[in-house]
């Protein structure tokens, strides 16, 4: 619940936990304050029947009030008479705002979350409300912000101190089984035995128990929408059943509902990756598969086609590759949310499995089914993260075929605040071929329904045509990390691709550093709600946005008050020009102010790919004697970066030499590159020994750089010499680029 505070450095006070499940308490933890509805009050989502864009960065309109919003009730008597109680008694008028004032505030919000005075007055007199009703609902939003992550990180320490304590609960009742209670001495083998084999038929029990109730539901024994009494648990094993059962009035949706779901999801999975035309089209121009929607809606009964659907669209996608990969590991990286994040880096900011609904079964835990949160972002703070709710299950097709499926269930997400809700999967997915010797084909679909945003001018047309998130940047990404993996194993890699680091542990070592320096970037670098971002003016008018973070005990990065600063342009270059020129060390003294123009040189180059852009080097600068320079240039069929960072020389000797480099603080900077969208035909055709980066369009730039401030007075806040610093960093080095690549008035 959002409450108006009069201090705006107050941080949210914490709300007692509702629920009796810390999964559930985290999947609800961004729910509205249920005590709120009890008390017969209601928020601006769900009495305004208006339907409002709201950016997913934020989570959801918030209530204004101000002080003098609470008058007299009229009917009370302002005699003298001391024992007459009505005299002091008031009653509170709330105000609601209009769907044209909360846009016009989130529009502000987002440009500058802590607006001043003046402009708290432009806005209240633009919207016709008082400034101090304006003060007070960003004091509210920001409020709630803070609640929302508070919760969140809250939900998970719960989380895991519960495991910690089912699992000491479980030793200890082992421990106790396997004593004698008068003596305490060791009982016989034999009771132990019987004490394991009577737990596992006690397992086998609940499970056919389940089976035996799921059978009943579907003939239809139970009427729809009971429960079953005692349906997974036997006697008080009531705890090893899952919060949707236990909770199931909350979600208003049953375990073997969910399992319906998903077992259909997985059908139409498997008939959208083996599908050809008419449901997939493919383009002429661009070569990608379009999904013929018209057909999709005569094959697939599709549900809740509702009154919303206008204010919706579609995303549909399809790619298939082949990867490096086992697959049994593959089934189990994807179902497993941190080995999740490590191979979509630049796509997700934030994940976490938020309940497991079934463990699934065997090795790999074959009918898995578990919910998740997943935060996606680009590579830049002008987008908006898409945050996604939905049910992952993973089934064996076959002896070497495996299906993975997302998919969002409605009865949860009408739960859930409706700005977290405003993007949807549809049965979404991967197919998983094992085609033996470490090879695996993936079909990928993905099918997204969103709600309708006003993109940035300079990345609607690589978001409005489905590539940004759609199957072929999935794809993309997944090959790549998959491919980077094979070769940090590997140790026949040739010479000329691998050269300065002579042993094994050196090498992995270095490959280590790499992944969590440009991790790092990625991280640093999107519009999550993790960073708020601030836009600063710019001397050279170019788009700049700020934000800091205090680092108090992480060692992976100085410790202090680190500001990162990010720009994003468009260049009228192809991509791939542009990713040569930045990741060529003989031309970096042409944009790194850092070199302050003296040469770069090469003394290590590891090869993780192979395409020769993917590698980590090793630079050292004629500038900085004491300091190295750690470089990890990627590319793929949608998007390429160039991260590196300063190490001082005796600590990159000792990463070079195998030791661990985890405690390595690093602070990396960068860039990250994409196409710009605009698919067409060329122009012009030419012969293959001319320039063809005229025909192949722009491409898009973000630059991002990250400084330790050495002020910390303003506690964690930007000084002004920092950002002028970053300021000037960031203009000096894009007009270096422009100089570069010949292009100073193009922009």
């Amino acid at each position: 619940m959002v409450m108006s505070s009069s201090n705006e450095n107050n941080p949210p006070t914490s709300t007692k936990d509702l629920f009796p499940s810390t999964s559930l308490a985290l999947t609800l933890g961004i729910f509205r304050d249920i005590k709120e509805a009890a008390d017969g009050r209601t928020d601006d989502v769900g009495a305004n029947t208006t339907v409002t864009e709201i950016s997913s960065e934020y989570s959801g309109p918030a209530r204004s009030r101000s002080d003098d919003e609470f008058d007299a009730d009229p009917d009370v008597d302002d005699g003298d008479d001391d024992n007459n109680k009505n005299k002091s008694k008031k009653r509170k008028k709330y105000h609601r705002h209009t769907a044209e004032q909360i846009r016009e505030m989130e529009a502000l919000f987002k440009e500058s979350p802590h607006p001043d005075e003046k402009q708290r007055q432009q806005l209240s007199k633009r919207l016709g409300l008082h400034p101090r009703q304006v003060k007070f609902w960003f004091q509210n939003r920001r409020t709630q912000i803070k609640a929302i992550q508070e919760r969140h990180e809250n939900s998970l320490l719960k989380s895991e101190m519960d495991k910690l304590r089912d699992e000491n609960r479980l030793l200890r009742d082992t421990i106790k089984k396997g004593t004698c209670p008068n003596c305490g001495f060791g009982s016989s083998s034999k009771d132990a035995t019987n004490y394991t084999d009577e737990q596992q038929l006690r397992i086998e029990n609940s499970k056919l128990k389940t089976e035996i109730e799921k059978l009943r539901t579907s003939i239809g024994k139970y009427p729809k929408g009971t429960s079953p009494t005692n349906s997974c648990s036997t006697g008080n094993d009531h705890e090893n059943r899952s919060s949707l059962d236990l909770c199931s009035g909350v979600f208003g949706v049953e375990t073997c509902r969910i399992m319906e779901i998903v077992n259909l999801a997985v059908e139409e999975l498997v008939k959208m990756a083996a599908a050809a035309d008419p449901l997939w089209i493919r383009s002429f121009e661009t070569g990608r598969e379009i999904l013929n929607y018209d057909e999709y809606l005569k094959e697939f009964h599709v549900q809740n086609l509702s009154k919303f659907q206008h204010k919706r669209h579609i995303e549909a996608s399809r790619d298939c590759g082949i990867v490096f990969a086992d697959l049994p590991q593959l089934v189990r990286s994807f179902m497993d949310v941190e080995q999740y994040e490590e191979i979509f880096p630049c796509m997700i900011s934030k994940a976490a499995t938020l309940d497991v609904i079934c463990n699934g079964e065997g090795a790999n835990r074959n009918g898995t089914v578990q919910l998740m949160f997943v935060e996606l972002q680009m590579l830049t703070p002008l987008v908006a993260t898409r945050e996604v709710y939905f049910v992952r299950y993973s089934k064996q097709l076959s002896a070497n075929k495996w299906a993975i499926v997302d998919i969002s269930v409605d009865n949860i997400e009408k739960n859930i605040d409706a700005s977290l809700s405003r993007c949807r999967k549809r049965p979404s997915g991967c197919i998983i071929e094992d085609n033996s010797n470490g090879h695996c084909k993936v079909t990928w679909i993905e099918h997204l329904e969103c709600q309708k945003s006003v993109a940035h001018s300079m990345y609607r047309g690589i978001i409005n045509s489905g590539v940004a998130f759609g199957a072929r940047h999935w794809m993309a990404t997944l090959q790549q990390k998959c491919e980077r993996f094979v070769f940090f194993l590997a140790t026949n890699v040739p010479t000329k691709d691998s050269t300065g680091i002579p042993t094994m542990a050196g090498r992995k070592s270095i490959f280590k550093l790499a992944e969590r320096m440009t991790w790092s970037f990625s991280r640093a670098l999107g519009g999550s709600s993790h960073h708020t971002w601030k836009k600063i003016p710019s001397k050279t008018g170019d788009d700049i946005r700020v934000a800091s973070r205090k680092n108090l005990n992480d060692p992976g990065e100085p410790l202090g008050v680190i500001l990162c600063a990010v720009s994003s342009i468009w260049l009228p270059v192809s991509h791939t020009v542009l990713f040569d020129f930045l990741r060529d060390e003989t031309r970096r003294n042409e944009w790194d102010i850092m070199s302050n123009g003296g040469p770069v040189q090469s003394i290590a180059n590891l090869a993780k790919g192979q395409d020769r852009g993917n590698s980590v080097s090793i630079h050292t600068m004629k500038s900085k004697e004491n300091m190295w320079m750690i470089q990890d240039t990627s590319t793929n069929t949608y998007e390429s970066m160039v991260v590196c960072a300063p190490v001082c020389v005796t600590n990159m000797q000792s990463v070079m030499g195998g030791c661990d480099s985890s405690n390595i603080a690093i602070l990396p900077s960068g860039f990250a590159i994409l196409p710009d969208g605009v698919e067409t035909r060329p122009s012009l055709i030419r012969s293959k020994g001319q320039d063809q980066s005229l025909e192949e369009g722009g491409s898009l730039l973000t630059v991002g750089f990250q400084i330790l401030t050495t002020d910390d007075s303003t506690g964690g806040k930007l000084s002004v010499e920092s950002v002028e610093s970053v300021d000037t960093l960031i203009s000096n080095t894009l007009q270096n680029i422009k100089a570069g690549l010949q292009c100073e008035d193009e922009t």
